[in-house]
């Protein structure tokens, strides 16, 4: 029943996780938006689209290491499991990794991609 809050403590950095690829999700949605409008640039909209969808997965993979967190830290300190407290809480940081293993390579990819776009307005 100690070490019920050590899987609380984690919590915070993760939701500064979540808000700060929630605001990355909003400002591509919004600029996918204007390019469908202008509709000039469709090979540019997917690759996009594809970016979007993985900071959505980036997202899940935190929402789920959050939500193990939490159980882990109830279930140790209300029942006192270690043994599969410590599992949950093991699992919860593999999921937050896969999440930001995704932010690293959305990163990479938005990189190249404004490095296409630069290329192209040059042609």
């Amino acid at each position: 029943m100690e070490n019920w809050y050590l899987p609380i403590t984690i919590v915070p950095g993760l939701g500064l996780l979540i808000l700060s690829t929630s605001n990355l999700m909003v400002t591509l949605s919004n600029e996918i938006d204007a390019m469908i409008e202008n509709s000039k640039q469709e090979a540019t909209i997917v690759i996009k689209l594809k970016q979007l969808k993985l900071l959505n997965m980036a997202m899940v993979f935190f929402y789920v290491a959050v939500a193990l967190l939490l159980v882990s830290a109830v279930g140790n300190g209300l029942y006192t499991i270690d043994k599969a407290s410590l599992y949950i809480s093991v699992l919860a940081i593999i999921f937050a990794l896969i999440g930001l293993i995704s932010l690293i390579i959305y990163s990479f990819r938005a990189v190249s991609i404004r490095q296409n776009q630069f290329k192209n307005k040059q042609d």
